[in-house]
C-alpha cells in the first residue's frame, strides 16, 4: 500500500498535553476517525495513550537476532493509575524461578528483584529534574511526564508512553503512515521510519529501518520491528493488550525471598 502521509518536519510535541479546567490531563485526540490519520495526528494520539485507560495488562514478546542465535524475552506489564505498576521480564527458555527480574512501584518507592542474583533493591522514585518543563525550551528538550511511570529506557515505557520514542527516535528519520493492519487480533495503524538517527554509531546506517504499529483503540504501541537492510534484528509484539482490566492490589506486591540480599 502506498504511503499516505509523511513527516513535513520533526515532530516535537512529546511533552504537550491538554489540561482540563479541573487540572486533569486529557487526550488531545480523543479517538482516530475513519481512514488513515496524518502523522502528526497519529503521534499526538499515541502520546496520550495512558490517558485512555484506568488500568492495563500488557504482554510483550521480544525476539532479538544476535550472533549466537535468536533470544526471546517476555515482558509482563501491569499498570493502574495513578502510580502503581509492575514489570516482570523473563526468558521462557530458562527456569522462571532463577531468570526473572521484577520492577514494582507504588508511585513513591521502586522495588526491584533480580532472581538470577537473588538481589533486591528498594529506593524512592527518582525525582523529576527541575526546569525541564520550562515553556521557553524547545519541544525536543521537554520530556513526556508520565501519569504512572515505568522503568526508564525500557520496552514497557516505550510501548505505554510512546511520546518520547516517537519524538526522539522516529522523529529523527523519515516516517510514513503505511496503512491499517492487525496485531494479535487488534486493529492498528502501521508506520515505517527510514534511517532514524541513533546515539550508537553501529545503528547509524542508511539501511536502518523501524516499523511500528499503533493500537487504534488506546494508542499503545502493538509492534516494533527493527531492521538493517533485509535483516530483522529485533521484533517486539504485544501478544496481549487489555485496557481497563481488573488488577488486584496483590498483583503489585514485590515477592522477594526471605534469604535474598537487599541493598538500598
Amino acid at each position: 500500500m502506498p504511503a499516505m502521509a509523511s513527516t513535513p518536519r520533526r515532530w516535537d510535541r512529546a511533552s504537550t498535553a491538554l489540561v482540563a479546567p479541573d487540572g486533569r490531563r486529557q487526550p488531545e485526540v480523543a479517538q482516530l476517525g475513519a481512514g488513515l490519520p496524518g502523522l502528526a495526528t497519529l503521534f499526538a494520539f499515541a502520546r496520550d495513550a495512558e490517558l485512555r485507560f484506568a488500568s492495563l495488562r500488557l504482554r510483550l514478546e521480544e525476539r532479538v537476532d544476535i550472533a549466537p542465535g535468536e533470544t526471546v524475552r517476555l515482558h509482563e506489564v501491569l499498570l493502574r493509575h495513578p502510580g502503581r505498576a509492575r514489570v516482570t521480564t523473563s526468558r521462557p527458555d530458562l527456569p522462571i524461578a532463577t531468570n526473572h527480574e521484577t520492577w514494582v512501584s507504588d508511585g513513591e518507592t521502586v522495588r526491584i528483584y533480580r532472581a538470577g542474583h537473588r538481589l533486591a533493591t528498594e529506593r524512592p522514585v527518582r525525582r523529576r529534574l527541575v526546569g525541564i518543563d520550562a515553556p521557553d525550551l524547545p519541544g525536543t528538550s521537554r520530556p513526556y511526564r508520565a501519569l504512572t511511570p515505568l522503568p526508564a529506557n525500557s520496552l514497557a515505557d516505550a510501548f505505554v508512553h510512546p511520546g518520547g520514542y516517537l519524538q526522539n527516535v522516529l522523529g529523527t528519520g523519515r516516517s510514513v503512515v503505511g496503512g491499517p493492519g492487525t496485531v494479535a487480533g487488534r486493529e492498528v495503524v502501521l508506520v515505517t521510519t527510514l534511517h532514524p538517527r541513533t546515539i550508537e554509531v553501529a545503528g547509524d546506517r542508511p539501511d536502518h529501518r523501524l516499523e511500528i504499529a499503533i493500537d487504534r483503540e488506546t494508542g499503545v504501541l502493538a509492534l516494533l520491528v527493527e531492521s538493517f537492510g533485509s535483516r530483522v534484528v529485533r521484533r517486539v509484539t504485544a501478544t496481549a493488550l487489555a485496557p481497563d482490566a481488573p488488577i488486584p492490589d496483590s498483583a503489585f506486591a514485590a515477592a522477594v525471598p526471605p534469604d535474598a540480599s537487599t541493598i538500598f
